[in-house]
């Protein structure tokens, strides 16, 4: 068996749950994540775009933990949730992804601008690395000079 390498791109997305939702999907509850309508808004948005999460014979792959964001948000600021200068806790559902580092700038900022804009937060925090190297396709092949 041999692993192929490919360039990718890393995204990811910290999206607030219910403090309900962390604690079901703390305990173990997955259905919890899949239940609340901020994590399956992401879900179907990151659906729409096939080259997030392919890894040829798996589509739509995503890793994700669920935590705390904390923050205090400054005069100026709107926030969904919390109040202007005292500081928030909220429960998170973080979201990661790759996706070919040869997809056009184009298309990134189409999806970057999806989230941006169905994202709850007046700031999203949505991280996107430049190339990193990921395993992209396993294969089973004969010996070297053996007929395949």
């Amino acid at each position: 068996m041999s692993i192929q390498m490919k360039a990718a791109r890393k995204l990811r997305v910290h999206w607030p749950i219910s403090a309900e939702t962390f604690h079901r999907a703390a305990g173990g509850d997955l259905d919890a994540l899949s239940g609340d309508e901020g994590v399956a808004s992401l879900l179907r948005a990151v659906e729409q775009f096939q080259d997030l999460g392919d890894f040829g014979n798996y589509k739509h792959v995503f890793e994700s933990t669920v935590g705390f964001e904390g923050f205090t948000c400054a005069q100026g600021a709107t926030p969904t949730l919390g109040v202007v200068g005292e500081r928030t806790i909220s429960p998170t559902f973080v979201f990661t992804t790759y996706f070919d580092a040869k997809l056009p700038e184009h298309t990134v900022e189409e999806f970057m601008q999806q989230l941006a804009d169905i994202h709850p937060w007046e700031l999203p925090v949505i991280e996107l690395t430049g190339p990193v190297t990921i395993a992209a396709h396993v294969y089973t092949g004969g010996r070297e000079g053996e007929a395949a």
